[in-house]
């Protein structure tokens, strides 16, 4: 191993106050040079510390202010991103706001039960800030996929069991996407059995992966008496993603799978106290929020929300008056996050909703690394979420924070389908 040779370039003290507690801090900064590869890198050592105390918006405005006063702000600014910094998300603490999206990849075992390949393949990526489980049903009756994986059953908690395990051991941390697609499905995936939705409205489209293509089946609705026994079934699944050593659970309410479609005036034409209004027609997605809470606690929640409304034939006459009262009531509850899909369109309610929210927000949807960075620094989100770029580059964290180019992303292995077992799963390249 070439020597590593390491000069004290200055050194400052610099104190602030934080909620009112004063608190100090050394800012060092450090060139270190390695003889071969002549990289230089600098180091802010005690900031990680720092921050971890703060939270939120607390955390990038006061490293904003910092840099403003440092005599060297120049020269750290690019080492200096938000992203790498830490964040407090409820009870989860993360070393960098850098976040794994979602991702169904469809390679899970017989029985939607996960697999060793699986394990390999979130351990490779243990140095996000924190990774939010590929999406898994909760029920036999939300599935829609082949081969996504459940949390339903016993094998499936045990299996589960080795990803976080393999996780942690690396130092990372993972939250279970909860899901349940409802009518996004066909009874060819359900046992023979139909669809489930707010109404019986049948999405325009085909059944993911299917081949030869196969329309949607037609939903049914879900009787009055039935909606009890859907959020039982969240709530078993965070139950069972605890056991299963996860740091907690995302509800997966976008995308117009079950939680969105009770969302929609577009799909759901009910005449009880689940439609009609937008108040009734978020009431499912609160109730199942409160039961995730009352399971894991506040701070190990977090929810997934599209408000574009975009995604599998879903939509509604007014989208921003339906997600202004959703996020307002989401914030009295205080869950540990909000996940937000929007992207930069002029039209973005991304910064309105952090506003309403108040706590942490995570952003996605082809953001780059310095669109994210602004995002930061604007205050628009707390964190950044990647999906395409976790799947093709594993370490990701560390090509951020060396500017370091992407791995491209193989499109054609996105799903597992035919057996392709690790092609473009866990095969793609870490930097050196």
């Amino acid at each position: 191993m070439a020597p590593l040779f390491i000069s004290f370039l200055n050194f400052r003290e610099v104190s602030f106050s934080a909620r009112g507690n004063r608190s100090h801090a050394f800012l060092q900064i450090i060139t270190c040079v390695d003889k071969n590869t002549r990289l230089r890198l600098q180091c802010l050592s005690c900031f990680a510390v720092l921050l971890h105390l703060m939270r939120g918006q607390a955390q990038i405005a006061q490293s904003r202010r910092l840099l403003r006063r440092s005599p060297f702000q120049e020269s750290c600014h690019a080492s200096m991103s938000l992203l790498l910094t830490p964040l407090q998300l409820g009870d989860l603490s993360l070393p960098n706001r850098i976040i794994m999206s979602p991702l169904t990849r469809c390679r899970s075992s017989e029985g939607r039960v996960p697999n060793a390949l699986m394990t390999e393949y979130y351990a490779q990526r243990a140095s996000a800030g924190l990774i939010i489980s590929e999406a898994t049903a909760v029920t036999p009756m939300g599935v829609g996929y082949p081969d996504s994986p459940g949390l339903w059953s016993e094998p499936q908690v045990e299996a589960w069991k080795q990803i976080t395990s393999a996780v942690h051991a690396k130092g990372g941390r993972i939250v279970a996407q909860l899901w349940h697609v409802g009518r996004i499905s066909h009874p060819m995936m359900l046992g023979g059995a139909q669809p489930v939705s707010a109404s019986d409205v049948q999405a325009a489209g085909h059944l993911p992966l299917s081949r030869p293509k196969v329309d949607y089946g037609i939903p049914r609705p879900l009787d009055l008496s039935e909606i009890p026994g859907v959020i039982a079934a969240y709530a078993q699944g965070a139950a069972n993603a605890l056991r299963a050593g996860f740091d907690g659970v995302e509800l997966h309410a976008a995308n117009a799978y079950l939680i969105e479609q009770f969302m929609s005036d577009k799909i759901n034409k009910r005449s009880d106290s689940y439609g009609g209004s937008i108040e009734n027609r978020c009431r499912l997605l609160l109730e199942v929020t409160d039961a995730l809470i009352k399971v894991c606690g506040p701070g190990r929640v977090g929810i997934h929300l599209s408000p574009r409304m975009e995604s599998n034939d879903g939509g509604d006459s007014n989208p921003p008056a339906v997600f202004r009262h959703a996020v307002a009531e989401l914030a009295r509850r205080k869950p540990a996050f909000l996940f937000i899909r929007e992207d930069e369109r002029e039209t973005n309610m991304l910064a309105e909703l952090k506003r309403i929210f108040g706590g942490p927000i995570i952003a996605n949807d082809l953001f780059t690394p310095e669109r994210a960075e602004k995002a930061l620094q604007e205050g628009r989100a707390d964190a950044v979420a990647w999906g395409r770029g976790f799947i093709a580059n594993p370490d990701l964290v560390e090509r951020i924070r060396r500017g370091a180019a992407w791995n491209p992303l193989d499109t054609a292995t996105l799903y597992g389908i035919g057996g392709i077992g690790p092609k473009g799963y866990t095969d793609y390249p870490a930097l050196a």
